[in-house]
């Protein structure tokens, strides 16, 4: 924009110059502004759809699963329904830890919380730098751990989780994974399955969502027993939820 005579002289919007074009459409100067109405109405509705897509969680979930196919594993992130079976199964009045795997756009950690999990109780791992992020700002109180979820056993010991009265680390009593594990290679898979069974204390439960209706769990080749598996066929598409714990641990 540019002063004349003290007034603001605005640029023309994308009527004003469709105006000017249809009213010299037929010389070079009417090309010309044709053009330059379309390049501005493009432009406005690339800026609506930016700020639409800004917006939504799951545009986020979409856009990392694009932009890093091998950290977001998962084809669609959880249903509040799914999220919400599987918050049901958490015990909210143990005093421990409760561990989430990738947290992704915080489906499952906003069910969590409104079944009773304390924030102060819930940890919540992401590997996505731009997820976690998402996280920290969508749940101030909770403690969102950025990085491999096979780091859960060290950052449990050098003390990034919630520690109790005593400054001791609380036990972890629940991890609730929405991992994809299936489509994980099988190294870092096994990293991760050998990591969430030792950190896991001995009366903990582990839950685990799958979109593999029949099979054993991963889990189970890290030595965890599977105690009870139930269908969410009301999911889309339909899921499984296992629980598991060490062997001769009480199912709960």
């Amino acid at each position: 924009m540019r002063l004349q005579s003290n007034r603001v002289v605005r640029a023309p919007g994308v009527r004003a110059l469709a105006r000017l074009a249809r009213r010299d459409g037929t010389g070079a100067a009417g090309t010309a502004l044709a053009a330059r109405a379309a390049r501005v109405g493009v432009d406005r509705m690339r800026r609506a759809v930016d700020l639409a897509v800004a917006r939504s969680p799951q545009s986020l979930f979409l856009r990392e699963l694009v932009a890093q196919p091998g950290t977001v594993g998962a084809i669609c992130a959880s249903s509040p329904r799914l999220a919400a079976r599987m918050a049901a199964l958490v015990d909210a009045q143990q005093p421990g830890l409760v561990v989430e795997l990738g947290g992704g756009t915080g489906v499952i950690t906003a069910a969590l919380l409104a079944h009773g999990i304390a924030p102060a109780r819930l940890v919540v791992v992401e590997q996505s730098a731009a997820l976690a992020d998402h996280l920290r700002r969508r749940f101030p109180g909770v403690c969102v751990l950025q990085g491999d979820a096979a780091d859960i056993g060290h950052w449990h010991a050098s003390g990034h989780m919630p520690a109790g009265a005593d400054g001791l680390p609380l036990p972890v009593d629940t991890i609730v994974s929405g991992l994809p594990l299936l489509s994980i290679p099988q190294p870092a898979r096994q990293r991760i399955l050998r990591a969430g069974a030792h950190v896991l204390a001995p009366h903990g439960r582990l839950l685990q969502f799958t979109y593999a209706l029949r099979g054993a769990s991963p889990w189970q080749t890290a030595g965890l027993h599977r105690q009870h598996s139930e269908r969410v066929l009301a999911n889309l598409p339909p899921a499984r939820i296992d629980q598991l714990g060490h062997p001769g641990a009480v199912a709960r």
